[in-house]
C-alpha cells in the first residue's frame, strides 16, 4: 500500500475530532456572560474535607502526682544531661558522690534553695515538695544513690 492510501482515513478522523471540538468549544461559548445557578449550599458540603484533624494540648499532671523521672526530663535534663553551668552530669559518679554523701535531706535541701548557677527547685517553682524529692531520688540514684523517692 502506498502513502496516499494510509492518509485518507487519517483526515478523515482529523475532520471528525475536528467537528466534534468545535462543536463543544460552541456549547460552552453560548452560555458566556450568564452566571450559572448554583446551589451554594450544596456545593460547600460537596468539598467538605474528609477528615479533621484538631490538635489539643495534653492534659497536664495534677500537682504533687509527676514522678522523678518526668520532672527529671522536664526540667533538670537541660543541665543535668550537658553539664550546661558546671551541673554534675546524670550517672556519674565521681561528680555525685561528694553530693551524695550529705544524704537524701542535704541533696533535697540544697535543689529546694538552689546551687551555684542552679536556680531554686531547678527554676519550676510549681514543683511540690514530695515532687522536689523524687526528682532528686531520680538524679542521685542515676548515679549509684539508694535513695527511696516518695510515693
Amino acid at each position: 500500500m502506498s502513502d496516499l492510501g494510509r492518509s485518507a482515513p487519517v483526515r478523515s478522523y482529523a475532520r471528525i475530532a475536528l467537528s466534534i471540538g468545535v462543536a463543544a468549544l460552541a456549547t460552552q461559548l453560548v452560555g458566556c456572560g450568564k452566571k450559572a445557578a448554583v446551589d451554594e449550599e450544596l456545593a460547600a458540603k460537596l468539598v467538605q474535607p474528609v477528615a479533621k484533624v484538631e490538635l489539643a494540648a495534653a492534659p497536664a499532671a495534677a500537682p504533687g502526682s509527676r514522678k522523678g523521672e518526668d520532672i527529671f526530663k522536664a526540667v533538670c535534663a537541660a543541665c543535668h544531661e550537658s553539664g550546661a553551668a558546671g551541673a554534675p552530669k546524670a550517672g556519674d559518679k565521681a561528680a555525685w558522690g561528694p553530693r551524695i554523701a550529705q544524704g537524701f535531706e542535704g541533696l533535697v535541701k540544697s535543689a529546694a534553695a538552689g546551687k551555684n548557677a542552679m536556680p531554686p527547685r531547678g527554676g519550676a517553682a510549681d514543683l511540690t515538695d514530695d515532687e522536689l524529692k523524687r526528682a532528686v531520688a531520680f538524679l542521685a540514684n542515676k548515679a549509684g544513690a539508694g535513695f527511696k523517692a516518695p510515693e
